[in-house]
């Protein structure tokens, strides 16, 4: 089957309305506001954010369809052969920071790649995922997570969980700071393997698991109290949350250099984040446990 770019748009248009309607009945108080653009050299895209309401202090989840005569330096880095083709590049990115910091932060995107020259066929793949950051760690949140993302990969090969997996810790790794984004999830990029109509399909059922894997997650931990300390503990964390995104995030990157808009590529950074000289938690607080039981690598899905 040939790529057929028009129906990855309808999914991916269907699939931002429908996390859109869930996530603000959740929220039950504020809704998104959607902002639609254009870009010069061609495409545009919606972008949707919510700010402010009972559990999201802020979201956003942004469909993008952008085009080109030539692709930007992030996308022929490691694929020269790809150099002097036109693109065209369509997904969904969303980004959740809950208000409660016992509510993870999420993200999760779904995109579909493609490059032609005239003469050759065409270079496509999909790509996305989704990975979970906490800031107080509940192993039951992390092995329900990972079981989801388990199902969403088994009916296309045994292998791809595992796969992908490892390749989402790897990937959302801070090497500067020598620890994880987060307790990981999945990544795949670059994946055709399936052909066309198959990898579609892979796609969609890891675009589908989204809510699936965060919501119930949502909703067991937005009532536990919450003070000072713990909004204090969330900034810090966040702030690890910008470091990754601007230093590392490919779509971070192919955005900017691609002549994306920057609103819709930084709408990921979170409202309101702390540094500070040489933080760290106090020794044997619920704030260390983090990173001493939770952002280590590890198998979730062991002995379930």
């Amino acid at each position: 089957m040939a790529p057929d770019s028009q129906a990855v748009k309808a999914y991916l248009l269907a699939l931002q309305d429908q996390i859109c309607e869930a996530l603000a009945a959740a929220d039950g108080e504020a809704r998104f506001i959607e902002d639609s653009w254009d870009r010069d050299a061609g495409g545009g895209g919606r972008s949707r954010v919510l700010t402010n309401g009972a559990l999201i202090e802020k979201g956003g989840v942004n469909f993008s369809h952008v085009m080109g005569d030539n692709l930007p330096g992030s996308a022929t880095a490691h694929r020269p052969e790809m150099a002097g083709r036109s693109f065209e590049a369509m997904g969904v990115s969303l980004v959740i920071h809950p208000n409660n910091p016992y509510v993870p932060t999420s993200h999760a995107n779904v995109r579909f790649f493609i490059a032609r020259k005239e003469g050759a066929k065409p270079v496509w793949w999909f790509g996305g995922g989704f990975d979970l950051t906490p800031y107080y760690g509940f192993r039951e949140d992390c092995v329900h997570w990972h079981q989801t993302a388990k199902a969403a990969c088994d009916p296309f090969g045994a292998e791809l969980y595992p796969r992908f997996k490892s390749w989402c810790d790897d990937y959302f790794y801070l090497k500067h700071r020598q620890e994880a984004r987060g307790v990981g999830g999945l990544f795949f990029d670059d994946f055709n393997e399936l052909g066309f109509e198959q990898s579609f399909a892979f796609m969609q059922s890891v675009g589908n698991a989204f809510l699936p894997a965060y919501l119930p997650i949502l909703e067991k931990r937005r009532h536990l109290p919450f003070g000072e300390r713990e909004k204090t503990f969330q900034k810090f964390r966040r702030g690890r949350y910008v470091e990754f995104n601007l230093v590392y995030d490919r779509g971070t990157l192919f955005g900017l250099q691609s002549g994306g808009r920057t609103e819709s590529i930084l709408m990921s950074l979170p409202p309101e984040v702390n540094w500070g000289y040489a933080w760290s938690p106090e020794p044997d607080s619920e704030e260390a446990r983090l990173a001493r039981e939770f952002l280590p690598h590890q198998n979730w899905l062991e002995n379930t």
